[in-house]
């Protein structure tokens, strides 16, 4: 019986060990194959979160995804051996999208920040972006800086960096401020008239302000707001991951790839490698 009873107990220590250099929690190997990069890598995709602003990742005429951020994600990818998922998010909920695994990267033209920092991990900056004011051309005598916008309504995108600008000014922070869904929607505020200043980033306004639909509309170039840093938004302990990033970064601004992407789009003139 003390025999049957050893034999038994061998073989479930067996088991259990075998089951525990199998799988871990998450199903993947303990053998040091449980790496954040092979999470992205065995999906055979990287699901990319995004917004729609031009000219980062926008609809074309045919309805199709394109961008500098779309094209340079793409060139990313193909140097990774994964596919690129585009997902529209939240841009108000895209720290908790990111941690939750809903998504893999935020490639937006996301700006780097102390705060960001506590909540993810950031690629190589690539843009030296920088926030802006736009105003009706109309206005352009009325508004001069930002003391002269005192009881103005400002509208910006909610939880972005054109929120932090307004609230960084003394002026600005004590003004209407009108939180919008996208940064498109706080220029279609401006040209509605239902907002008097606009505080996006400077891609976008310059994009904007150079179109037809918009050309109503102008850069307050007299008002300076924050410099800012784009980069890729990480998880924060996906190391491996930021790690192959970076590399593949690397190696499109060293062949010219990612320069000619950015003339391609008109912001080369913010192109930081």
């Amino acid at each position: 019986m003390k025999k049957l009873i050893a034999l038994i107990m061998g073989a479930v220590m067996c088991l259990g060990l075998c089951g525990c250099n199998s799988n871990g929690s998450d199903g993947n190997s303990a053998s040091g194959n449980n790496t954040d990069w092979n999470y992205i890598k065995n999906k055979g995709e990287a699901i990319i979160g995004i917004t729609y602003y031009e000219p980062m990742n926008y609809l074309d005429e045919n309805g199709e995804l394109t961008g500098f951020e779309t094209e340079f994600t793409k060139a990313v990818c193909e140097k990774l051996g994964v596919t690129p998922k585009f997902q529209v998010i939240d841009w108000k909920k895209k720290e908790i999208e990111l941690k939750s695994k809903t998504i893999d990267l935020i490639w937006n033209g996301l700006t780097v920040t102390d705060e960001r920092r506590e909540n993810m991990a950031f690629s190589t900056t690539y843009l030296k972006n920088r926030q802006v004011v736009i105003i009706k051309k109309d206005n352009a005598e009325k508004y001069t800086d930002t003391k002269s916008m005192a009881g103005a309504s400002v509208a910006f995108e909610a939880g972005s960096a054109g929120e932090d600008a307004a609230n960084a000014d003394d002026t600005l922070k004590d003004c209407k401020q009108i939180g919008c869904d996208a940064q498109k929607d706080a220029v279609l505020e401006v040209k509605a008239g239902t907002a008097e200043i606009g505080i996006v980033d400077y891609t976008l306004a310059r994009s904007a302000v150079d179109s037809d639909d918009f050309s109503d509309l102008m850069i307050l170039e007299s008002v300076q707001l924050m410099d800012e840093d784009y980069a890729v938004g990480v998880r924060l302990e996906d190391t491996e991951t930021l790690a192959k990033i970076n590399q593949a970064i690397d190696e499109l601004a060293k062949d010219g790839t990612l320069l000619d992407l950015a003339k391609k789009y008109g912001v080369d003139d913010i192109y930081a490698l």
